[in-house]
């Protein structure tokens, strides 16, 4: 066999693994998109703090997740009714849905029922109601929390005197617990005690894939910058390595800007 004829076999031979490397690589791909059609969107994995300040009557919540833009969705909020996260496998009417029956002064834990009992379910296979996990807390700080049976372990809940902290795909039972003790524990504005929650949180092993995204919304009639708002604080960030870190930039710019607000007056 001469040289040349070697050299073309081997060139052959080389054609036939590329050919069959990219047909792998295809039928992979082809999977791959074909799963993400049955299933498009993960379920929001997430721990979330509801909170009410009495003495200012300020109510809000902040949220951390490894999904892109938590914010776009979890938290609900109208002031002098209340405030909602709704995550896991994620039904976003949810948000509205209580809020509607807050304003009718349906106790939350009330609401929780309603809004299970009339959920048509309509996705069982891929986006079950047994996944669902949702907090709601009305004006007053009184707050009722669900977690869903099939929510992503470690899922699980845990109320206090005017907060809830709730999450799922969680480090354990400890992220909810420290979450609540640093609200309660934790002085000044509630920007800042929402904040030490999600902090406290993620020191506890937070979301087990890792962090991606955060939110914060506050509310307050007449609470917020400008005239006829009620928004004090509507945060996000909605992609970083530190997301945490970036939204306690965020909460101290909006506290040198309320002290500055306060030395005009």
């Amino acid at each position: 066999m001469t040289t040349f004829t070697r050299l073309i076999k081997l060139t052959m031979l080389y054609v036939l693994m590329i050919g069959a490397i990219m047909s792998i690589s295809r039928v992979s791909f082809v999977e791959a998109q074909e799963n993400n059609l049955e299933n498009p969107w993960p379920p929001v994995a997430t721990f979330s703090i509801l909170g009410y300040d009495a003495e200012t009557g300020e109510i809000g919540g902040a949220v951390q997740s490894r999904v892109f833009s938590v914010g776009n969705g979890v938290l609900w909020a109208e002031a002098n009714v209340g405030v909602v996260a709704t995550q896991a496998v994620v039904d976003v009417s949810y948000g509205s849905q209580a809020l509607q029956h807050l304003r009718r002064g349906i106790a939350p834990d009330s609401v929780i029922n309603i809004i299970l009992s009339n959920d048509p379910n309509p996705r069982p296979e891929d986006w079950t109601i047994k996944g669902r996990q949702f907090s709601i807390m009305n004006a007053l700080g009184e707050v009722a929390t669900h977690t869903g049976t099939e929510a992503s372990d470690w899922a699980g809940h845990l109320i206090g005197t005017n907060v809830s902290a709730q999450g799922n795909i969680l480090a354990g039972p400890a992220v909810v617990e420290d979450m609540v003790k640093a609200f309660q524990n934790t002085t000044g504005h509630l920007s800042f005690r929402l904040l030490a929650a999600l902090e406290a949180g993620q020191a506890a092993g937070g979301d087990t894939r890792g962090m991606q995204s955060a939110a914060m919304l506050i509310v307050k009639k007449d609470g917020g910058v400008w005239l006829n708002n009620d928004v004090v604080l509507r945060l996000q960030v909605d992609d970083s390595d530190e997301p945490i870190a970036e939204l306690r930039r965020l909460v101290q710019i909006a506290d040198r800007q309320r002290e500055r607000r306060r030395s005009r007056f």
